[in-house]
């Protein structure tokens, strides 16, 4: 145990340091007691995100459900759940026909916005940086490559019809976001309503 230098400063609970490494310093001030409540603490564990307002934003789309879009193979289907606490959204999804996925969606409170991310079994990954969630409304983006290297921003957007329906519509754009095409547009119906 290293030991404070001089009977004064000592009696204090302060030291002079002089040719000592500065953690003599911070042993000696814990030791007196001087040091700030809790300073060498560890910090206060966070509540679940499940307590949180802003991580319960996506509850309208929980569930199960059946998918038709144009051009639909028949038998597309999404379980929508919550994961780790409720501090991710995670949409499961398949086409009926072997096309499967997953959408993962979190309220990141450092940066107190939305993240997502965006995953299928055919080798397609998009990561959204900027999300936004309202009632009954998402937006998510996020910027990726095209197959010749040109720039592609993405946007998803989940909507609430109503208990029962939920639209979801994805985008794209190669100037910036001023024009966009639709990629997907699905209609949800609640398996059991």
């Amino acid at each position: 145990m290293p030991r404070c230098r001089g009977t004064r400063m000592r009696a204090l609970g302060l030291v002079r340091i002089t040719r000592k490494p500065r953690s003599i310093l911070v042993l000696c001030l814990a030791a007196s007691g001087l040091a700030a409540p809790g300073a060498f603490a560890a910090p206060e564990p966070l509540p679940p995100c499940s307590a949180h307002s802003e991580s319960r934003q996506l509850d309208f789309w929980l569930g199960e459900w059946n998918i038709t879009y144009p051009g639909a193979p028949g038998g597309s289907t999404s379980k929508v759940s919550p994961a780790l606490d409720h501090c991710e959204i995670v949409e499961s999804w398949s086409d009926g026909q072997g096309h499967r996925g997953e959408n993962r969606f979190a309220y990141n409170y450092e940066h107190q916005s939305w993240r997502g991310m965006f995953v299928d079994n055919r080798g397609h990954a998009h990561v959204f940086i900027g999300g936004k969630v309202s009632d009954g409304f998402a937006e998510f983006s996020g910027p990726t490559l095209g197959p010749n290297g040109e720039s592609v921003l993405h946007r998803i957007r989940i909507t609430r019809a109503n208990h029962n329906r939920v639209e979801q519509l994805w985008e794209k754009s190669l100037d910036n976001g001023v024009t966009w095409t639709t990629v997907f547009r699905g209609e949800y119906s609640r398996k059991k309503p």
